[in-house]
């Protein structure tokens, strides 16, 4: 039988009607769409694919019983390895990993490992009966600060080895990222909670409302019995431009938007938590968290939403996928701009002018890209006597984050860098004994499935230093 050089098209919403809802974009192969497209994989001897998964999913041994029907089977594989399956189908830049070392995608295009993954995941999901079963305790007890995606797997290594684990988080629900950063429409939170009970189910107690460096210290944690700590909390702490304006009404960070509307659920008629809606709304970057900051203004019903972005298209750092459904909704993308201040209303001659110290719009400059930076990407160079104003009621700086110091500064002896994420060695230990870290606390903001590796390495070693391997 000839393979199909294309990979099998994502069922998905209309754009005109998505554009206005938060159910979920991607509607998920069906059954015979996902045989099909396991028919492609080659399953190769070297398994090239599994070298570029950061949690190193058995791929072509799940695909190979996809190929059989054995959707369950195809889940316990990739179960083994991996915590969040049907996360991982969802969010993960399969495009740049898996994907991009398939053999396939020499003369084709790759199979849809990630497309395939969510499939299995989902068919678990809706059919499994019995849940998971904790395994016999091994008398040792591990502490986990943060419950997002770095978090979550090395407690789950640890709890399927016997470990007594509690996690500990910040905000008032299990998920980290997951629950407060990536938004409905890409990630439902159903799905996460799941996951967070498959947890429980295994053993592994969460502390909610719990805040590692004022609730409770690292030290305190020790004294409460636990023998080692994973440190997975995350980059929270967003970043600014420093220019003119970013102290007015309206001017939002993307943290603070997307966990508004994820977690707060700010988008219902008569929220707890408010949040701007409707207007012209400017998002400034062109990562995957400027474009679910500009869907999400859209669907709480702006008028008119740009993505701002210093560089051109080639450069934009955010998801192929993200970027086209951000343009089939009809996101304006102004590239080659960067802002220079954002403009606000002053009316002296009425300070009770309830528009007063509101963004009325936001001045840019053109761009030109130069010699390359150390990033590898061409440097943008303003073009003199090029500013313009562009029309907005909100600004959103989606420009990345950093870990919050919170940790660091209630922490004796523990090192960090100079952009505040914490210095691990290649076992994922810190610089001090039997504290373990990963995931965006150390790198910044990344991936999911990168913060997922570094909590199974986490794992793998304090596994090894508590069990005297």
């Amino acid at each position: 039988m000839a393979l199909d050089p294309k990979k099998h098209e994502m069922p998905a919403q209309d754009p005109q009607v998505r554009a206005h809802n938060f159910d979920e974009v991607a509607l998920g192969y069906t059954e015979e769409i996902a045989l099909a497209e396991a028919q492609r994989c080659l399953n190769c001897k070297n398994k090239p694919c599994v070298e570029g998964c950061p949690v190193n999913v058995n791929i072509p041994d799940f695909i190979m019983k996809a190929k059989e029907g054995d959707w369950e089977g195809a889940y316990q594989i990739i179960n083994a390895t991996s915590t969040l399956p049907a996360v991982c189908g969802r969010v993960c830049p399969q495009e740049t990993q898996c994907e991009a070392k398939c053999t396939m995608g020499i003369k084709f295009e790759p199979v849809g490992i990630g497309r395939l993954e969510r499939f299995v995941a989902d068919w678990h999901n809706a059919n499994a009966k019995e849940k998971a079963v904790a395994p016999a305790s091994n008398g040792h007890k591990v502490a986990v600060v943060g419950s997002g995606p770095s978090g979550l797997t090395c407690a789950g290594d640890l709890a399927k080895k016997g470990y007594k684990v509690s996690v500990f988080e910040a905000l008032h629900t299990a998920g980290g990222v997951l629950v407060y950063g990536i938004p409905e429409f890409r990630l439902p939170k159903a799905i996460v909670a799941r996951e967070v009970e498959g947890l429980k189910d295994l053993g592994v107690d969460i502390e909610t409302n719990v805040i590692i460096g004022k609730t409770l210290t690292v030290d305190e944690l020790f004294d409460m019995g636990f023998e080692a700590v994973f440190i997975g909390s995350g980059a929270g702490l967003p970043m600014f431009m420093n220019i003119p304006g970013e102290s007015l009404k309206g001017v939002f960070s993307a943290n603070e938007y997307l966990t508004r509307s994820n977690l707060m659920k700010a988008f219902r008629d008569e929220p707890r938590t408010p949040i701007m809606k409707g207007g012209k709304v400017a998002v400034v970057g062109g990562g995957n968290v400027a474009m679910d900051a500009a869907r999400t203004a859209l669907r709480l019903g702006a008028e008119k939403v740009y993505i701002v972005y210093r560089r051109s298209m080639e450069e934009l750092p955010a998801r192929a996928e993200e970027v086209e459904h951000a343009i089939e909704e009809g996101i304006d993308f102004r590239l080659l701009n960067n802002p220079v201040e954002i403009l606000g209303y002053n009316n002296p001659d009425d300070p009770r002018d309830p528009k007063n110290g509101f963004v009325r719009g936001m001045r840019c400059i053109k761009m030109e890209l130069g010699e390359p930076d150390a990033s590898g990407r061409r440097r943008p160079v303003p073009i003199p006597g090029s500013e313009f104003e562009l029309d907005v009621d909100a600004v959103i700086m989606a420009l990345g984050t950093s870990p919050n110091p919170l940790i660091k500064n209630t922490t004796e002896g523990l090192e960090v860098n100079r952009k505040g994420g914490i210095i691990v060695d290649e076992a994922g230990l810190t610089s001090r004994e039997a504290v373990f870290a990963g995931g965006d606390a150390v790198t910044g903001a990344a991936t999911v499935i990168s913060a997922m590796g570094a909590g199974k390495l986490a794992a793998a070693s304090i596994d090894k230093m508590l069990s005297g391997k």
